[in-house]
């Protein structure tokens, strides 16, 4: 028997306090009615007694303290599950927002999900392919990985979420389905416009499910969204045994939610105003991406971050970098000069790429090449330098290949088109061709074997 609770004690922003409430529970869901009939949702966020603080999705618009009825619901929020999410498109709670109609369950499950037992997790030893060069030769995506990009206001992550999105795909014909799910939190209506249409246009949208909190939406729903988002990924990786990558953003606009939630409760700031348990939160969706002993799926996330100021030592960052294995940064200095992506090749690094590339995976030669060209363009970054201060007419023959390599690299490599996919061959022979560049006694990071096998024919293409 369900029991309503009429009238409230408190109004703070989103959140709501009740007094009296017996046999409530943390994280419960609670119907809220005001006086005009109108329902909202809401969730029980702290407990003390017999006193419960309520989080309500829609916010507290039109309620008053008084007229104002509470039902508890005995359950946790839970969302509808099936196949037929797949090519949908829902707010931040898993609601429809396409037009299409509901969503006929398979199961209903608890968006907070379970945790992953350390002991059943598999060591991720496969790629993902995103088509883009730099990522996928000197920051690999490897299955169950998780691997943000930290870009900064004015950068084009959008456009290489999009282009990701449409590229991805497992790198083995294993007959198992790859699929998306596409998390956007706090983003504007023609940005949310963007994604939509781009995924239509391409023909990628019936493999993608998309979860999208508007700028404009209640601030308590971008809470929701990673997890409900990482609940479909739950499903169709752990049910439906299929490869999900699951792309998040904006982490930046989801942190201020928990900060901006975290003040209307009163509690103690830490760092930059944000709450001092921002890493377990962080962690809570970071952790769920991984391999699960006894089924054949995986889910593989890259959170899209949005560094304020440009300081990499903002809470943020900082701490996802802690939680994640690597980052993907974007250089404001190569976005200026129009190349795309904007990746920056020295800070950037995915800590498990070496266990999911090379022979019998994508190429035995990868792994010395993707060294040889790490170290080669460090050596361009100091030539640069000390063109700075001599000028690059005083450099050495060597250092003005290096220059010259530098260039090219930028250019042909690091640079391409929004559509432009290569594979995974064709990224590593234009690292060879860049490499001809250079002379061969400077490949300090290659074997003779490797050398006389690929240098040796490569074809120097300007």
């Amino acid at each position: 028997m369900s029991v309503e609770y009429i009238g409230l004690n408190k109004i703070e922003g989103p959140l709501v306090a009740i007094e009296g409430v017996e046999g409530a529970s943390f994280d419960e869901i609670v119907e809220i009615t005001n006086s005009e009939g109108e329902k909202r949702l809401g969730r029980i966020i702290e407990i003390y007694g017999d006193k419960s603080i309520v989080q309500v999705f829609e916010g507290t618009e039109n309620y008053s303290l008084t007229n104002t009825t509470i039902r508890l619901t005995g359950k946790p929020l839970e969302i509808p599950m099936s196949r037929e999410i797949l090519g949908r498109v829902l707010d931040g709670v898993g609601r429809p927002i396409d037009g299409l109609g509901d969503i006929f369950p398979d199961e209903m499950r608890e968006v907070n999900g379970s945790p992953i037992n350390p002991v059943a997790r598999v060591y991720p030893n496969n790629y993902i392919q995103t088509g883009i060069s730099s990522i996928d030769c000197l920051a690999t995506l490897i299955r169950g990985q998780k691997l943000p990009i930290f870009s900064g206001n004015g950068m084009p992550h959008d456009i290489l979420a999009v282009q990701i999105v449409k590229q991805a795909k497992i790198a083995e014909d294993s007959g198992q389905e790859f699929a998306v799910v596409f998390a956007a939190m706090g983003v504007k209506h023609d940005v949310e416009a963007y994604f939509r249409d781009a995924f239509e246009q391409s023909g990628v949208l019936h493999k993608v499910v998309m979860f999208v909190n508007l700028l404009d939406d209640p601030i308590v729903e971008r809470i929701v969204t990673p997890r409900a988002a990482l609940t479909a990924a739950e499903y169709l990786a752990f049910k439906c045994n299929m490869h999900i990558l699951v792309i998040m953003t904006d982490m930046t606009s989801y942190a201020e939610a928990v900060r901006e939630i975290s003040s209307s409760k009163g509690e103690i700031p830490s760092r930059k105003g944000y709450p001092g348990y921002l890493y377990s939160d962080l962690a809570s969706l970071y952790e769920r991406a991984g391999l699960v002993e006894g089924s054949s799926g995986s889910i593989t996330q890259i959170p899209i971050l949005t560094v304020p100021n440009d300081d990499i030592t903002h809470p943020i960052p900082d701490l996802t970098g802690y939680i994640t294995e690597g980052q993907i940064v974007l250089d404001k200095s190569l976005h200026l000069r129009s190349v795309y992506p904007p990746i920056a090749i020295l800070p950037s690094l995915s800590r498990l790429m070496k266990d999911g590339i090379g022979e019998g995976f994508t190429r035995k030669d990868h792994v010395p090449l993707a060294n040889q060209l790490f170290a080669s363009y460090a050596k361009v970054m100091d030539a640069r330098a000390l063109a700075s201060v001599i000028g690059e007419e005083e450099l050495s023959p060597v250092d003005k290949q290096y220059m010259e390599f530098g260039r090219e690299f930028e250019k042909r490599f690091i640079g391409q088109g929004k559509n432009e996919n290569r594979s995974i061959f064709q990224t590593l022979n234009l690292g060879w061709q860049l490499l001809g560049l250079l002379p061969v006694d400077e490949l300090d990071r290659l074997e003779q074997s490797v050398i006389d096998e690929f240098y040796s024919k490569t074809q120097v293409i300007l």
